[in-house]
């Protein structure tokens, strides 16, 4: 892969990675609700969750979800039924905001591993990879696979450092409700709210 090609491909990763979506709505739900070092872990999550699919789409595996609507649908259900799993433990948290220094290191595991899965069972992702890092791959390479892989580590870091970002700066809003109790406790219904509507709109996702 040449330098303009590697330079359009990485300002189109961070286009797509700045667009509103399910995953940016995700992480900063996150950094309000539990504070930027929850969101960051969540955001780690949801960015090894790319490996996945990066390795899915280099080794062919992600065409599954294209041929079968059968494989499409399985792993959409799964998705949409762990964010209404998430959606129905924020509404049993009603005192979801937490200050930064509450996160230990096992919820911190158990956040790193939130975003995984929620991204990892996302199958409009893996038919994504699949689309979009073939157009970068050289015309004439010998290692597609490699250099598959190659972009979507790219990808992933680029998402890494925003996805950071934007944790940061919704832990600096949720530091603020932490002194407004009864808008806390009203961010908690909302959270819920939030992860039901990713979990219907992945319901009713086509191919």
């Amino acid at each position: 892969m040449d330098m303009h090609s590697m330079i359009c491909f990485l300002g189109a990763s961070i286009l797509l990675t700045l667009a509103p979506g399910p995953d940016n709505i995700f992480v900063v739900t996150q950094g309000i609700s539990r504070g930027r070092k929850a969101a960051v872990f969540t955001a780690l999550g949801m960015c090894s969750g790319l490996s996945v699919h990066t390795t899915a789409a280099a080794l062919g595996i992600s065409a599954i979800f294209y041929s079968s609507a059968l494989a499409f649908c399985a792993v959409k259900y799964a998705g949409a039924a762990y964010l209404m799993y998430l959606a129905w433990k924020a509404i049993q948290d009603r005192n979801a905001l937490k200050l930064k220094s509450s996160v230990n290191p096992l919820s911190c595991f158990a956040l790193f591993r939130r975003g995984f899965i929620m991204n990892t069972l996302n199958p409009k992702v893996a038919l994504f990879f699949l689309a979009f890092l073939p157009q970068f791959v050289s015309g004439n390479s010998q290692h597609v696979a490699l250099e598959m892989i190659f972009l979507g580590l790219i990808f992933m870091v680029q998402s890494v450092v925003i996805f950071t970002a934007i944790g940061v700066l919704s832990g600096q809003i949720g530091n603020y409700l932490l002194k407004k109790p009864r808008l806390a406790r009203k961010f908690s219904w909302a959270t819920a709210g939030i992860f039901a509507a990713i979990g219907v709109r992945l319901a009713l996702a086509e191919r």
